[in-house]
């Protein structure tokens, strides 16, 4: 019984111990001495570094608590020989290596990760807004915008440093968080104290929020930190007995323009621990590289530098940056990778022994793609993955065998060969190389290197420019990082769920609406099902909500009237969250208002115009870039050189040599975003009520068109025949009836988009753009400079050109009125360009190019109020 007792207490020793700040647990085998027993995963138990307390579900077979270093290969650096910035690799298939693997990591397999509950840390820039706003005590000029409020204690300054803000660009090795000031004040249950950080921006946009503190002996692991966005807010944890001296990122968030208490950050005393809460700086937006060498600085956002720079301006030491002694800036940005990793680790359950910042962090991975081609032009290069256990120590900073790494790059391999060949039909599996590579033998803990693919060869570039063949892969990436994780904890797991779809919004009563949507199964992962749903809301100019849960496919809205709402949906299980389905909007004016149905049908994500012929072979993105999902980094600029008979020669005279006009743009995608933009129009008339929805409901029949008075369309750059890996035809056989149902029983459209008549080519199509949209096509053209859009008694101008604001209308059709409908706009050139018809049976307004591409909101607002105008009175 004495025995029995003694274990008891012991069992509760080892429990408790889990909830030290450095915990770690090693589970011993039964009856054995831990000096004589197999040594096993270790766990961190303490509380996260940092935690989303506005988060309305939790997670328990997913990534959270996990801290994971997750970065992108290369970046911009300088080369001291050349006296210049450069990038590693050369500009091939209108990217390179240092662009091409952000496109990966940054919008997919980061979010991913955070997802499924993970804190990810990366040693480059993660933010590509330019825009760098910090407000920090420091700072006199700032002081109006850095606000101590003191109710019933004040904050002081501490002995520690931190960050100081002292010249716009700073030289090698000098350390930002060198000689700054930081407060602190005494914890306590209730408010006592508070600063409101609150940045003036140039543009309303969104930005990265990171917070910097100084960790104490005393420091509380819950600092409460609350990011106020376009009026809504969100409140995290911050463990600050870890990452004291350094930016801790917090989110991403949209923030207007200007400065006002709608976009601040607010940093409380309250904590549920004794102890004092620390305050230095907050930083809004990645910005441009700063770190000067040899007088010269990159002149490109921080999120395209390498990450040795980004090391300094985060505050690590110059050791962590400068292992050559700052002689060669290519290698020590190699090393700065794992080093900083390292830095952020020491001190953890992961790096015990070892100086750091007590940051637990248990994995990291480089995504990179290699160079090489394939000389026959056809076959794919595929996959390679790296990792380092044969070199120095053969245990990790644990105990552990090193052997962890190579069962991770194994399992990396294995799973990405997997996932691609089933998504795309074959992918090739290279080598597991086990050599000595700096980022896999430099990191404490498991760590690879994943080569995706080769940006070098165009058969892996035609899938690796589409994003959907980028999602695949980083989701590819997200599973076998929690399976590992998982497995070596001995933990079930859950992958997931993917983004539900056909999400629609039409009114149920008066002032009501119902939200719903259906889910998207993953075939591939049994797991990845979906228990409850979170729905998110905005309204009128404020950002979405932290959202609410929803336990079926459905929720009911009572909406006030003449706000505009908005709605997008998320999947949740045990594992985390999906993607945000796309947004829909609704808005009640009155009972007797009419009703126009709002349908987002462009859906369209695909690389660049392929050019493959006998001589000739690359990426046109003069004729056609492509549509990427939100905004991109990843261009470099067009493709020069298509000679196909120069495979494999480097430089300027060989196959895939691209320019670099794109160079440092963050050039604006397919956000889906457009039936907010259209609705936003349509409000502005102040007399008709809004529903929406996705093109996916609308294909799968689960909205009846004749309930509306009136359709809008969006079409966008919506078209098949694009390489791209989905079908994205402008009006499907079922959507050419439906709309032929609609318009024969008296309805009105609205149709815009670039390709409504080039993307109809057979017979039926013909006739179906003749019968019902009254247009022929005269041809396309790309108006570029010339884009002038003329008629309605005004003229306006669209996006034609690439650029960071919206997407662009690269190429539009000259469309023609089939009589009795008449030209209604016309290009520079007085071609007609959009179409109107007034029947005795039905109306309609038909543009050659989209409407949300018109550059001048107020001018969209004018030409949507005239067009419903036309179709409705």
């Amino acid at each position: 019984m004495f025995k029995k007792i003694c274990y008891f207490i012991l069992c509760i020793f080892i429990v408790s111990c889990g909830t030290h700040r450095k915990s770690g647990i090693q589970v011993q085998k039964p009856g054995t001495h831990p000096e004589k027993s197999e040594k096993r995963y270790v766990e961190y138990l303490g509380e996260p570094w940092v935690k989303n307390v506005s988060r309305p579900f939790g997670i328990t077979q997913g990534l959270d608590n996990r801290h994971l270093s997750v970065w992108a290969s290369h970046g911009r650096y300088f080369n001291r020989n050349k006296n210049a910035w450069v990038w590693q690799r050369p500009s091939l298939f209108c990217t390179n290596e240092d662009l091409y693997t952000q496109t990966i990591v940054v919008p997919y397999l980061i979010p991913m990760l955070q997802n499924a509950g993970a804190i990810v840390f990366t040693p480059r820039e993660r933010d590509w807004q330019k825009e760098e706003v910090i407000v920090d005590n420091d700072d006199k000029i700032l002081l109006p915008y850095y606000t101590e409020v003191n109710i019933s204690q004040n904050w002081k300054d501490s002995n520690a440093k931190g960050f100081a803000a002292k010249n716009e660009t700073y030289d090698d090795g000098v350390n930002p968080f060198k000689d700054g000031t930081t407060r602190v004040a005494k914890a306590a249950k209730e408010d006592e104290c508070e600063i409101i950080y609150m940045p003036e921006f140039k543009k309303s946009g969104n930005h990265a929020v990171y917070v910097s503190y100084a960790t104490h002996k005393r420091s509380v692991p819950d600092a409460q930190y609350t990011v106020y966005h376009r009026g809504k807010k969100t409140t995290f944890n911050v463990n600050q007995r870890m990452g004291g001296g350094t930016w801790v990122y917090l989110g991403t968030f949209g923030f207007d323009a200007g400065c006002n208490k709608d976009n601040c950050v607010v940093l409380s005393n309250v904590s549920q621990y004794k102890g004092v809460v620390s305050a230095d700086a907050v930083r809004f937006g990645g910005g441009m590289g700063n770190v000067v060498r040899n007088n010269q600085a990159s002149n490109l956002p921080r999120c395209l530098e390498g990450a040795r720079y980004y090391a300094q301006w985060a505050g690590a030491p110059d050791s962590v940056y400068r292992a050559k002694d700052g002689a060669d800036d290519y290698k020590e940005d190699i090393y700065a990778r794992p080093y900083m990793t390292n830095w952020l680790a020491g001190g953890s359950c992961f790096a015990p022994g070892y100086d750091g910042l007590n940051v637990p962090i248990e994995l990291s991975l480089a995504v990179h793609s290699d160079a090489g081609f394939a000389k026959d032009e056809a076959s794919i290069i595929g996959s390679l993955a790296i990792c380092t256990t044969n070199i120095g120590n053969k245990n990790l900073a644990t105990g552990l065998s090193k052997s962890l790494s190579k069962t991770f790059a194994s399992d990396l391999l294995n799973n990405v060969t997997n996932d691609l060949s089933a998504k795309y039909g074959t992918w090739n599996k290279r080598d597991l190389y086990d050599r000595n590579y700096a980022e896999t033998r430099c990191p404490l803990m498991p760590s690879a290197i994943l080569e995706t693919l080769s940006h070098q060869n165009f058969p892996d570039m035609r899938l690796g420019q589409d994003p959907n063949f980028r999602f695949t892969l980083a989701r590819s990436i997200y599973k076998t990082i929690l399976r590992f994780i998982s497995k070596q904890s001995g933990r079930q797991y859950a992958v997931t769920p993917l983004a539900p779809v056909n999400i629609k919004v039409e009114f149920c009563s008066q002032d009501t609406v119902m939200v719903s949507w259906d889910k998207q199964p993953d075939y591939t992962e049994p797991s990845a099902y979906p228990k409850q749903y979170v729905l998110y809301t905005s309204i009128g100019n404020r950002d979405f909500d932290n959202g609410i849960i929803i336990k079926g496919t459905a929720c009911k809205i009572k909406m006030l009237p003449d706000l505009l709402y908005n709605f997008k949906v998320t999947a949740v299980n045990d594992g985390g969250e999906s993607f945000a389905s796309e947004p829909v909007s609704a808005l009640y004016h009155s009972s007797t208002a009419k009703t126009v149905l709002v349908v987002n049908g462009f859906q369209r994500l695909s690389a660049p115009a392929v050019v493959n012929d006998y001589q000739s072979l690359g990426f046109d993105i003069n004729t056609d870039p492509g549509v990427w999902e939100g905004s991109t980094a990843g261009f470099g600029g067009a493709q020069i050189n298509f000679d196909r008979s120069k495979i494999g020669i480097e430089g300027s005279n060989g196959l895939g040599y691209s320019g670099s006009e794109l160079e440092g743009m963050i050039l604006k995608g397919n956000d889906f975003s457009y039936v907010y933009e259209h609705s936003r129009s349509i409000m502005s008339a102040g007399e008709y009520n809004i529903a929406s929805c996705t093109r996916g409901a609308l294909d799968n029949n689960k909205v009846e068109l004749n309930r509306y008075d009136c359709v809008d369309l969006i079409l966008g750059l919506q078209k098949s025949g694009t390489n791209a890996f989905k079908d994205y035809k402008t009006f499907t056989p079922g959507l050419q009836s439906q709309l032929t149902r609609y318009a024969r029983n008296g309805g009105s459209l609205l149709i815009s988009g670039s390709y409504i008549g080039s993307d109809m080519t057979s017979e039926n199509d013909q006739k179906f753009i003749n019968d019902i949209l009254h247009v022929t096509l005269n041809g396309t053209e790309q108006l570029w400079t010339q884009n002038t859009i003329q008629g309605m008694s005004t003229s306006f101008n669209i996006f034609s050109t690439l650029n960071e604001d919206h997407y662009a209308a690269t190429s539009i059709d000259m469309l023609s009125p089939v009589s009795p409908a008449f030209c209604a706009l016309t290009d520079y050139n007085g071609s007609s360009v959009s179409v109107a018809y007034s029947g005795s049976d039905y109306r309609s307004f038909v543009m050659g190019f989209p409407f949300e591409c018109i550059t001048s909101i107020k001018k969209q607002n004018a030409i949507m109020n005239g067009i419903l105008n036309f179709l409705l009175k």
